[in-house]
């Protein structure tokens, strides 16, 4: 009866791994809802797994007394969690989903038939397509925010999914291994989706019915789509901060400069093409800072150009320019200062050279500052080499 190739004359097991943090009441029902001998009768072998997550009730003793086997993982975290079942999961195939009764477990036949078929490594469940139950999404998750952050997923990583925060999927033990994952809280979802469209993996949707979960809600809402925004910012950084950088950088400079080499003092438009220069150089900064991040701490997916910028990181070159920068600034500030004094501090008149002060200090201060920064982001690298 099964057709994933591999496994077509041996018997093939599958992990079900069912994170818990304080599910007492309704870890038994999820995992009595597993459909044990519906999966036996297609010929799986099927394994519980019931990750406790630091409980503070009998979330364990009730998982356990249910039939699944239990570890402990005292690292809270969504990540932490799923990485430690991952490890402790026998099986062939996993499914994941949480023990707050808001999957359906029971169709779970059903829901792995793409991989029994050969058509996929990995499988999203998704809500949206699906049932979701009165009561079970909030309408601000169901309307602005999943449907956003999946746009924002969809739109950086080509993933061409629909319900990018949906908990229940399955995946191959090959995919699982692909996929390397690394993160320890509620990104993990986000870093699962986009390393199997990074690697390329077959990947289908189901569509699931979604239920009102039973006890009290884990999720922060605000905090939650922050970190998923935030990881998927570290992963690509250039949509957010290179692009928008770089066009500011350019205008500031445009703009700074027409107005110095005309001669004429426009005050306004000085300080806005000042303003646009360092927000555009910051901005360029912090795209290096969080492509440095991710090329330090194991995220080796930092694009080619950073890359190349970190192999001629050189903070005593960064040093020496911020240095130079900050001096001019000073120079240029002191003749002003000097010449102020010599008039009797009466109205200033040298507007765009006390600008051009202004900017030249800020720029060889940032400079400085984020070569120390960078430096202290790619210590770890540097100790390998």
């Amino acid at each position: 009866m099964l057709t994933y190739q591999k496994y077509q004359s041996d018997v093939m097991k599958i992990s079900v791994v069912i994170p818990a943090l304080n599910e007492e009441g309704i870890v038994g029902k999820t995992v009595r809802s597993v459909p044990i001998a519906k999966l036996h009768d297609i010929g799986l072998e099927t394994e519980i797994l019931v990750v406790d997550n630091a409980s503070t009730d009998n979330t364990s003793k009730e998982a356990s007394e249910a039939g699944a086997r239990v570890v402990l993982e005292t690292k809270r975290g969504y990540g932490n969690a799923y990485r430690r079942g991952f490890k402790e999961a026998q099986g062939d195939i996993i499914v994941m989903g949480d023990a707050d009764g808001t999957y359906p477990f029971d169709e779970m036949a059903e829901f792995i038939q793409p991989i029994l078929k050969g058509d996929a490594e990995f499988i999203m469940g998704s809500r949206l397509k699906g049932d979701i139950r009165p009561g079970a999404m909030p309408a601000l998750h169901k309307y602005i925010g999943n449907p956003f952050l999946t746009w924002v997923l969809n739109a950086l990583f080509h993933t061409g999914i629909s319900d990018a925060h949906c908990g229940m999927r399955a995946m191959t033990r090959e995919a699982l291994n692909k996929m390397d994952l690394k993160t320890a809280g509620m990104e993990f979802a986000s870093e699962m989706v986009i390393e199997a469209s990074r690697k390329k993996l077959k990947i289908a949707e189901v569509p699931i019915t979604y239920y009102p979960r039973e006890g009290e809600s884990k999720l922060s809402s605000f905090s939650d789509g922050w970190r998923h925004l935030r990881f998927m910012m570290m992963y690509r950084p250039g949509p957010f901060l290179l692009i928008p950088g770089a066009i500011a950088l350019i205008l500031g400079i445009l703009l700074t400069a027409v107005v110095m080499l005309q001669g004429i003092s426009r005050m306004h438009s000085l300080m806005l093409g000042g303003l646009l220069l360092l927000i555009g150089y910051q901005m360029l900064l912090s795209w290096l800072y969080f492509g440095a991040f991710g090329a330090a701490y194991g995220f080796s997916r930092s694009s080619g150009t950073i890359k190349k910028l970190m192999n001629y990181h050189s903070l005593e070159k960064e040093l020496f320019l911020g240095v130079v920068l900050l001096a001019i600034g000073i120079i240029i500030g002191l003749n002003v200062l000097y010449n102020w004094s010599i008039g009797g501090f009466g109205p200033l008149y040298q507007v765009q050279s006390t600008v051009l002060a202004m900017i030249l200090s800020i720029l060889g201060i940032q400079t400085i500052f984020s070569g120390m920064f960078l430096s202290l982001l790619l210590l770890n690298k540097e100790d390998k080499k």
